[in-house]
């Protein structure tokens, strides 16, 4: 059982406590244009991950009926533990290589871009990871755990993690000698020399002490989040692609079968000239970071936060409605995507009216083929109020 979409509304309860919490106490650790990254990455790693389960779960009911050495019984207690363990022990191994391995990297960089640690961090997904991520529990089908029994243990573990992405928890004494917490875990979004490429545990910490890769958070040496060679923006779709983008463009330089097989499978930030940019062995002075932080004017940040509430909703109707068909959620993803994409330019501080135009232009195609070609009142009816609530924000955005 899938129990992430049951959880969705308690972690925005929690987001929201937080987020006060932080207000009331003088210590908020929320920034309008990161935590909307943040959530819209989130939403876009719903929307793929339907591509996922589609690709995965093939591969995985393939091993399960035909190569397993033999199935579990989902009725034994011990079934659900020796899995909910194993599955952690994995993730750990997946983890890892997502920061270690540069293809791997690039599927997970997007998670760790956040300059703030919050529980919108915890939502902030690579939208990418699907590509490779299910390959490391191939092996829990293979020696018989039921494919109910993991979607349930695995979307557990995740939930676990939520938590974890706080600047507001202490140290927890004994717990942290067995299990993740938000002290260990902020080790492991920091770029310290000290810290980076540590605590890879998603429920466990006792994978990181057994295999040295166990990193203590300590209180002479705050935590910088990020990561080194930021992109500084919050766009989503570079989020997601800029690491490909550089090994796309490492593999043209390479003119030999080693090179190219090293800037696929080398050490993150390997590069063919033997730099090493973005990696954890480049050099970095926690004393001169600065956060990427445009400074935008009131109505900006009013039209993004209108604009969130619209990608939400659309990416809810994505999520919720079972029988949507292809051609109108190809439709509705175009315009959810290319909308994020405008309104992380304006993030950015950027001008883009011609952008706005462009999108305007997108959903009037969008209007025309569900009303020419492929009636759906419902999506009809939504695309209208969104072209109409665009049309009435442009003469404000073009004094901007």
């Amino acid at each position: 059982m899938d129990y992430v979409e049951i959880a969705v509304p308690f972690f925005l309860l929690a987001l929201l406590l937080e987020l006060a919490y932080g207000k009331l106490i003088n210590k908020n650790t929320y920034k309008l244009n990161d935590t909307i990254s943040s959530l819209f990455m989130g939403s876009l790693r719903g929307t793929s991950g339907i591509l996922k389960i589609g690709f995965s779960g093939y591969v995985y009911y393939q091993i399960e009926t035909h190569f397993a050495l033999w199935r579990m019984d989902s009725n034994l207690w011990i079934t659900w533990i020796f899995a909910f363990v194993a599955y952690d022990f994995f993730y750990y191994w997946f983890h890892r290589f997502s920061h270690e391995r540069q293809i791997f990297w690039a599927s997970h960089v997007a998670h760790h871009q956040s300059e703030e640690y919050n529980l919108s961090t915890a939502l902030r997904q690579t939208g990418t990871g699907f590509f490779i991520s299910w390959i490391f529990y191939i092996p829990l089908f293979l020696i018989g755990v039921p494919s109910y029994v993991m979607v349930s243990v695995g979307t557990l573990n995740l939930i676990y993690q939520f938590w974890v992405h706080s600047r507001h928890i202490p140290k927890l004494g004994w717990y942290e000698l067995f299990f993740v917490t938000p002290s260990n875990h902020r080790v492991h979004h920091a770029q310290n020399d000290l810290y980076i490429d540590k605590n890879y545990g998603g429920v466990f910490i006792i994978w990181d002490r057994l295999f040295s890769t166990f990193q203590e958070e300590q209180d002479d040496e705050e935590c910088v989040y990020g990561i080194r060679g930021a992109i500084k923006t919050f766009d989503p779709v570079k989020a997601n692609i800029h690491i490909y983008q550089k090994i796309f463009k490492d593999l043209s330089y390479s003119i030999s079968v080693r090179n190219f097989y090293n800037v696929l499978t080398a050490k993150t930030g390997w590069c063919p000239d033997g730099s090493s940019e973005g990696s954890s062995d480049e050099s970095f002075d926690p004393t001169t970071f600065t956060k990427h932080d445009p400074d935008i004017k009131p109505f900006t940040k009013f039209y993004v936060f209108v604009q969130f509430l619209c990608m939400a909703y659309a990416a809810v109707v994505l999520l919720a409605d079972k029988n949507l068909e292809y051609d109108h959620g190809v439709i509705l993803i175009a315009l959810v995507i290319f909308s994020m994409f405008c309104t992380s330019q304006w993030l950015d501080a950027k001008k883009i009216m011609h952008l706005e135009y462009l999108k305007l232009v997108g959903i009037l195609i969008g209007l025309c083929y569900l009303y020419f070609f492929s009636p759906e009142f419902f999506l009809l009816n939504i695309l209208m109020i969104y072209f109409f609530l665009n049309i009435i924000f442009l003469p404000f955005l073009r004094r901007t």
